[in-house]
């Protein structure tokens, strides 16, 4: 699978001669990495909106059933966590953080689970360190991993090891992430959904 060419983000359609117009349709059998940030996933309250993780949901079945490939990048493993551990804001120490998204990881990704499975979509939990992008060998088992996944249909769900990552050694905000997985993943689009 190809890249779809590149499009300008600058350019508007019509505003001078090497003006680039936009893309009107997904290229047919797309490979597209969805990032959704904490806060289009949580409440007022800090909890999980979960009607959003099903609008979501609906939104990646419907991409597949048009035969796209569809890797989901979520943020909201800390605000998951945070009730459940009786805090009610996210913490600024670093071990706090990581408990926190420890015990929210697998509920954010239990819900997702819950959620695309009402419409027949696998999942897959895949957890990145920044070893797994700056190392050959882990990059290469990475790419195997992610297109074994897509090639068997299911939608892997990708967050940063929060639990193990370190300030020297994070992967950087999840948009960076995102950037990376569809690098990793030979995208054909991108999708930055961040309030």
């Amino acid at each position: 699978m190809s890249p779809a060419p590149a499009v300008s983000a600058f350019a508007r359609p019509g505003t001078g001669s090497d003006a680039v117009s936009r893309p009107t349709a997904l290229p047919e059998g797309a490979r597209i990495v969805l990032k959704v940030g904490s806060s289009s996933l949580t409440r007022p309250d800090g909890g999980l909106n979960l009607n959003r993780i099903d609008i979501l949901a609906r939104l990646i079945a419907g991409l597949k059933r048009r035969g796209h490939e569809v890797v989901l990048v979520s943020s909201g493993a800390v605000a998951a966590g945070l009730p459940a551990l009786g805090l009610d804001e996210r913490p600024g120490e670093l071990r706090l953080l990581q408990a926190a998204a420890s015990v929210g990881q697998g509920r954010l990704v239990s819900r997702w689970e819950i959620a695309m499975s009402a419409y027949g979509v696998v999942t897959a939990q895949v957890l990145l360190t920044a070893q797994d992008v700056a190392v050959r060998r882990h990059y290469r088992t990475v790419r195997s991993t992610f297109a074994a996944l897509l090639s068997m249909g299911a939608v892997p769900i990708v967050n940063e090891n929060d639990a193990v990552a370190t300030t020297e050694f994070s992967l950087g905000d999840n948009d960076h992430l995102a950037a990376l997985v569809a690098h990793l993943v030979t995208a054909d689009v991108l999708v930055l959904f961040t309030a």
